[in-house]
């Protein structure tokens, strides 16, 4: 019997792959043994290649502020593995997760192919949420894609898909338009749909399935938007206009592409509002907003110098960060460490490269999909052979070198991999 997280561990190692295996046929026995636990749940389901935690953590801030409980499965985790599940910021307690466990183990040791370990994770969720804390709402987002993710086992009160781009092109197309496809999977009948993409590429294919199911599309730049921005050191403020509402509204999270996620968190609280009997009042929508946050995103961890951390782990995510450095930060020198994962585009760093004082090439350690440090720095003099660079192993040690040469004034930004994030954060929290 399971009696410890750690007896978890051993016994997922033994009983469920770690690999990316898309489908939904394990979800469905498993969840068909357990009594179908997602049908008891109010979900708010979320996809894209980037910005999916953060409307999440802006959702979720706001429907706590307007007094509902709610759950949350994110991935990854950036501290520890309870993260993933929370209810209310709570994460689930280890007892509950060898509970859950221990229901789940007789299903799973008798199926020829076993759930996999994402898979466990969401079924673990959707037991913990339905059985055990019973939020009112739900919060999910995608691990991978969407149409064959095993969290699109839920039929949700709104979808909501964010920016789309290249990214895991192996599992989902190697363009804009079949990764939107995969994407737009989370669509279902009747259900309304909001999007925060900006890719001309992608919103043909989005608009076209949201018609075929018959579900009302809500699109940034039409239906709703996002104006008057202003920014400062603390966050920014804009005006969000739609049918539903005309408002006000400040975050705390930096970035332009910010502002987009968080036009589309209100759009769907709109749609609570009108078409679920949901009560959100302008001031729980403001001060939601405010107190949102999402650790390891545009996160300054430090100041004197700044250190700024960013989960940007794709080209789109990294154009989008040199964007917010160039536009809404003043310093004297930047400093990058950087880390990439092999099936990551080399040209994923190009858009820091004409902003970087010195960049140091690092990598993510007991990862075997890191790229070494050595590896990264050749991809980066490949495409600036004049490029400050130099590649050192441990991010610790990496980290170290750049605050031994920047000033108070200058800056310092780690990117590139969320499991890097992971390594670094907990040296400053």
């Amino acid at each position: 019997m399971l009696q410890t997280a750690n007896d978890v561990w051993d016994w997922l190692e033994n009983h469920t792959p770690a690999k990316i295996h898309p489908g939904l046929e394990r979800m469905e026995h498993v969840l068909e043994e357990l009594g179908h636990p997602e049908r008891r749940l109010k979900v708010i389901h979320i996809a894209g290649t980037n910005g999916k935690g953060s409307v999440a953590a802006m959702l979720s801030s706001v429907l706590q502020e307007a007094g509902y409980s709610v759950g949350l499965f994110t991935s990854p985790e950036l501290t520890h593995w309870s993260d993933r599940i929370r209810c209310n910021g709570e994460p689930i307690p280890e007892s509950e997760l060898v509970r859950w466990t221990e229901h789940l183990r007789p299903i799973i040791e008798k199926m020829e192919e076993p759930p996999t370990e994402f898979e466990f994770w969401t079924l673990i969720a959707l037991c913990y949420f339905a059985y055990e804390a019973t939020p009112w709402f739900v919060i999910m987002e995608t691990g991978l894609g969407g149409r064959l993710d095993s969290t699109n086992v839920v039929y949700p009160l709104v979808s909501i898909i964010t920016e789309i781009a290249l990214d895991h092109m192996e599992f989902l197309g190697s363009t804009v338009s079949e990764i939107a496809e995969e994407k737009a999977g989370i669509i279902k009948s009747g259900v309304p749909v909001v999007t925060s993409t900006s890719n001309s590429e992608a919103m043909p294919v989005l608009q076209r399935v949201a018609r075929e199911h018959n579900s009302k599309f809500y699109k940034i730049g039409k239906d709703f938007r996002v104006s008057k921005v202003q920014h400062d050191r603390n966050g920014q403020s804009f005006q969000f206009e739609s049918k539903m509402l005309e408002a006000d509204l400040r975050i705390t999270l930096k970035g332009d592409h910010q502002l987009a996620n968080a036009g589309a968190a209100i759009m769907a609280i709109s749609i609570l509002c009108q078409q679920y009997a949901t009560i959100v009042e302008l001031i729980h929508l403001k001060k939601g907003l405010a107190k949102a946050t999402w650790p390891g995103r545009m996160e300054e961890i430090n100041e004197n110098p700044t250190i700024l951390l960013d989960g940007a782990h794709n080209t789109s995510g990294v154009r989008a960060l040199a964007e917010t450095l160039r536009c809404q930060y003043t310093y004297e020198r930047l400093f990058v460490v950087f880390a990439m994962m092999k099936e990551k585009e080399a040209e994923m760093i190009q858009p820091l490269l004409s902003l970087a004082h010195h960049i140091v090439a690092t990598e993510v350690p007991n990862q075997q999909r890191s790229r070494t440090a050595g590896q990264l720095m050749d991809i980066i003099l490949k495409q600036n052979p004049d490029q400050s660079v130099e590649a050192i192993a441990s991010p610790e040690k990496a980290l170290e070198t750049v605050r031994a040469q920047a000033g108070p004034k200058d800056m310092i930004v780690i990117a590139g991999s969320l499991y890097l994030i992971a390594q670094i954060r907990p040296l400053f929290t």
